[in-house]
């Protein structure tokens, strides 16, 4: 079973989301929703664990975490361990009560952090249990915007400070930001997530290939690994398969599309506009081009040999 490939360096940020077992409900009372608070707390006293936002829904929960010692294995482990015990020692239970592993999405915070402590906070509004975030009790919104509803071991420090360097000040322009997005169908800032692991821009991604990824290793049950290796851009593939198939200008651009959809790692969008045409058009004439390919053994060599010119084999 393939399993997400891990990022792990000091002081990293990451978007944490856990869910029941089954879509099963993790919270079923107050109690078990300040338990698992404290949980939290112990892991930014036992493991320097830095949380800047947390959402509990009913099957699962959201955070963003900060690891200045690098270990976030350890801070989840702890985490999500002594939760499950204590929910199931609670109803005599046992078995799992989350599924599967956690999802961690490394997150470049300087360019990120504000919109996605919105989208955390807005999570119950968005699921229709409230009208308004400051209506729910079991987020950091209250945090956030009223000095007196600050935890001690939360860090709100660091958003806030995007905003405005006096906390008063800041604490009115956030929930002025979060409000704005109340009635909005904005999208998620987690659409823009790389190789499921990942969000940031290019420069970000480039500076985590470049320091934090070994890409001499090769494992099979990482498949976003993949990923992370150096990819030709739109126009270096064009200029290759143009100097592979000079005669045959159709056959070409329809090898364009094909290695471009399958190999650049550019979304389909971008790949749609550089060629004149729709979304769906890129990845039919891609789809045309690999049955073609499977029934034409002069077609697959030809593929193969411009594939290996780009490191692509």
């Amino acid at each position: 079973m393939s399993r997400p490939l891990r990022i792990k360096y000091e002081d990293a940020y990451y978007h944490i989301t856990s869910r029941g077992n089954e879509q099963k409900n993790i919270f079923k009372s107050d109690r078990d929703r300040e338990k698992f608070l404290a949980y939290l707390e112990s892991a930014t006293k036992r493991y320097s664990a830095v949380i800047h936002t947390y959402c509990l829904m009913d099957n699962h929960y959201h955070l963003l975490i900060q690891t200045p010692a690098g270990n976030l294995s350890q801070i989840m482990q702890h985490i999500n361990g002594a939760y499950t015990t204590y929910y199931n020692v609670k109803r005599k239970r046992s078995g799992h009560l989350l599924q599967g592993r956690y999802r961690a999405i490394l997150v470049d915070a300087n360019a990120y952090a504000q919109e996605l402590s919105c989208y955390i906070h807005l999570n119950p509004v968005r699921a229709g249990m409230v009208a308004k975030p400051e209506q729910y009790k079991w987020s950091s919104y209250l945090s956030y915007i009223h000095a007196n509803n600050e935890q001690e071991w939360l860090c709100t420090e660091f958003i806030l400070g995007f905003f405005n360097r006096k906390s008063v000040v800041a604490r009115k322009q956030y929930r002025r930001f979060v409000e704005s997005k109340v009635w909005k169908e904005a999208e998620s800032p987690l659409r823009n997530i790389f190789a499921s692991t990942i969000l940031g821009g290019v420069e970000f991604i480039n500076r985590i290939r470049a320091e934090h990824i070994d890409r001499t290793v090769v494992d099979r049950n990482l498949p976003d690994a993949k990923y992370f290796h150096e990819r030709p851009d739109i126009e270096e593939i064009i200029e290759q398969v143009k100097k592979t198939i000079p005669e045959d200008v159709a056959l070409s651009k329809r090898i364009q599309l094909y290695i471009c959809h399958r190999h650049s790692g550019q979304k389909l969008h971008d790949i749609g506009i550089h060629f004149g045409i729709g979304e769906s058009g890129v990845s039919q004439a891609s789809r045309r081009v690999a049955m073609q390919a499977d029934k034409d053994k002069n077609l697959k060599k030809m593929l193969n040999k411009i594939l290996s010119d780009l490191n692509l084999s």
